[in-house]
């Protein structure tokens, strides 16, 4: 049964395996955005290698600590993976706060992702689901979670998960969940 865990270098074939795919499907190009876009184009290179995805899972661990440094605009995130045994599935972070100005109401506390192969088997409900009591014990009564205004599935998973609308941003639905 999958479970939303810290990454881990024993995923190292599944996860490369999972990037693929991404890329198959046209991601990590300049126009995307997501967390799985920048990791493509600033790892993709390295990452191969058992030292070069020690390095990899090594920054994502990081960036739940207050004193690591990112860009202006980033905020410390807990970066989980979904997994079954060694199996990536998907991944999920969780911001500690939003970031600053309209950053963070356009992009929530949570994101998602789950990976092709495993679409359309309930991962991200379920996901989203476990993420919730550990976005509670990080003092989060509550988190703001977005997607596109187009993008069924993920308002389908928000909604699942008792997802409350709030006001529009741009192309962006947004959602109050409650983490308790």
């Amino acid at each position: 049964m999958p479970s939303l865990l810290p990454p881990t270098v024993d995923a190292h074939r599944s996860f490369l395996v999972a990037m693929d795919e991404y890329v198959a499907e046209g991601r990590g190009g300049l126009d995307d955005f997501s967390n799985i876009g920048a990791d493509l184009r600033a790892y993709a290179a390295t990452w191969s290698t058992p030292a070069g995805f020690a390095r990899f899972v090594d920054f994502l661990l990081a960036q739940r600590l207050e004193e690591t440094q990112r860009p202006p605009g980033f905020v410390p995130t807990t970066v989980l993976w979904w997994l079954d045994g060694d199996e990536y599935l998907g991944r999920l972070n969780i911001r500690h706060r939003l970031a600053p100005g309209s950053a963070g109401e356009r992009n929530g506390h949570i994101g998602y992702d789950v990976r092709p192969s495993a679409r359309r088997r309930g991962h991200a409900t379920a996901m989203l689901a476990a993420s919730r009591p550990l976005a509670a014990a990080l003092g989060l009564p509550r988190v703001l979670i977005t997607c596109d205004f187009d993008n069924d599935p993920s308002r389908r998973t928000i909604e699942r998960n008792g997802g409350l609308p709030a006001p529009r941003q741009d192309e962006k639905l947004r959602y109050w969940l409650p983490t308790a």
